[in-house]
């Protein structure tokens, strides 16, 4: 999850670079900070067609070595052709070495000789990412080395190191952009004719807003990019102000960006409405030109794909992808509010730990295929039974946890009753009809409680003794009363569990 956040907070960053070479500097850094390599080389494609290695992270010998070397492009393309596809990125393998290519060779690290081979990460190995600009043309590549736990880098490393290279293209692209904006207003004093070819030919959306007077935030010129991102012609556009295609939920935040004097710059990201009617997202960065009259140059990208994607990883990292059941990580959210709520309110709540029995025998005797179909059947159940303010979660394995708000002490047995009830019944996978039983312990959720690991911990202990006392032949599954304070460490409530002969 941090490293989704950190995708964030580095977009703005690595867009406020003032060169292409702080820029560069700035992707090197975040790529060593938040992505989980120890070393990253930016290679520049230079408009001549030749590769530089401008901006090093993470390694001193690295940036010694490298640092200032060029290569033609073709022969560093046909370098990056010889790679197998990761998605987006390009990955060599040390076998498929190329002495041709000047690099850096790191020494093996330390502690990996417990990784199997085909896992493990060779000094000669390298992974590459492609630079791209908004059009698709090519700005440069990444290259990185050392991943951090001396390992192949998995799908999600691999796919977070895809967002942030899709970040970086456009950042760089649009450093170019500024740059030549800069240059022709150096050497050319700014004439009109060379902004318009930049502006115009701009693959960004690029729009002049005003800042005094009567255009006070008003568009007064936009670029042909601009007029497709929000479906509208370019008179149209020139007679709206900012704040007309801004989604109503943004439309304050929006204003905020016009905060500022002469030189100062600003990234937010903003919902904008189209001419369709299409919501889309977008990836702004307004600098504030002096002048007579003021004026601000707004650059857009289209992000509704980042967006969605982010969101994607954001779920996908808080549910287990089997049952589609929150996981361990995001069960800690709700627990806390339930601690809270007990402490601030007096609302008891219950938290049900539940480890299934007899599940080893169903996969090794009947394969995984079973064993899956027995986990989403029995996550279906249980979260059939909840309301829902309450939380259902698969902490990995067979081992389920139901958390249940504003419970009474006198309910916890006849709760138990229905998830063994729901657990218990029958499968039935590919003609095989297949049962396992639960063992369900309960920790009691009222101001005593510490925090969510002390919860969580004292309701694992409570199932052990249930499922102890059953291979023991000692207790029933019923739970007949609430227990004792000092049956846990650290007073955590557990429930009492009566003897065969005095079950009911």
């Amino acid at each position: 999850m941090a490293a989704i956040r950190s995708v964030y907070r580095i977009t703005g960053r690595i867009n406020t670079g003032s060169t292409v070479v702080e820029t560069l500097n700035r992707i090197a850094d975040a790529v060593v900070e938040h992505a989980g390599f120890g070393a990253a080389v930016v290679n520049y494609l230079h408009p001549e067609g030749v590769y530089e290695a401008v901006a090093i992270a993470g390694s001193e010998e690295a940036r010694a070595e490298l640092l200032g070397v060029r290569y033609p492009a073709a022969e560093f393309d046909a370098h990056l052709a010889a790679a197998d596809e990761w998605g987006q990125l390009r990955f060599l393998p040390h076998e498929r070495h190329n002495d041709g290519i000047q690099s850096w060779i790191p020494a093996a690290p330390d502690g990996v000789d417990g990784i199997p081979e085909e896992e493990r990460w060779h000094p000669l190995d390298a992974l590459f990412a492609p630079l791209c600009a908004p059009d698709g043309s090519l700005v440069g590549v990444l290259s990185v080395d050392l991943p951090a736990d001396g390992r192949r880098p998995g799908a999600f490393q691999r796919e977070l190191l895809e967002m942030l290279a899709a970040q970086a293209g456009i950042a760089i692209n649009n450093a170019n952009l500024v740059e030549a904006l800069r240059r022709e207003r150096q050497h050319l004093e700014a004439s009109e004719a060379a902004f318009r070819l930049a502006f115009n030919g701009a693959g960004t959306g690029m729009c002049m807003i005003g800042l005094e007077g009567a255009d006070m935030t008003r568009l007064v010129r936009v670029n042909p990019a601009l007029c497709e991102l929000l479906g509208r012609d370019e008179d149209v556009l020139v007679s709206m102000r900012f704040g007309d295609f801004i989604h109503p939920d943004d439309f304050e935040r929006s204003r905020e960006v016009f905060a500022g004097g002469a030189g100062t710059i600003r990234d937010y990201e903003v919902r904008c409405v189209r001419g369709d009617g299409e919501t889309i997202w977008i990836s702004a960065t307004m600098s504030v030109v002096a002048g007579s009259p003021a004026f601000a140059i707004t650059q857009m990208q289209d992000i509704t794909s980042r967006k969605a994607t982010e969101a994607d990883l954001v779920r996908r990292a808080s549910r287990d992808p089997l049952t589609g059941l929150a996981n361990r990580e995001a069960v800690a959210e709700p627990l806390a509010a339930a601690i809270r709520r007990a402490r601030t309110e007096q609302v008891i709540s219950a938290l049900f730990f539940c480890d299934l029995d007899d599940f080893k025998i169903v996969n090794d005797t009947l394969g995984h295929d079973a064993g899956d179909a027995v986990l989403v059947a029995v996550a279906q159940r249980l979260q059939s039974l909840v309301r829902p303010t309450d939380t259902v979660a698969r902490l990995g394995g067979d081992e389920f946890v139901v958390l249940m708000g504003n419970v009474a002490a006198g309910d916890l047995g006849v709760l138990v009753d229905r998830l063994e009830r729901a657990v218990c019944a029958p499968v039935t996978h590919q003609g095989q009809i297949m049962r396992v039983r639960v063992s369900v312990g309960v920790a009691v959720i009222d101001a005593t409680v510490e925090d969510a690991g002390a919860a969580l911990r004292a309701a694992d202990r409570a199932m052990y003794l249930v499922k102890g006392g059953r291979h023991a032949g000692e207790v029933t599954r019923r739970v007949t009363a609430f227990g004792e304070r000092s049956g846990a460490q650290g007073g955590m409530p557990l429930l009492r569990l009566a003897r065969p002969e005095t079950a009911q």
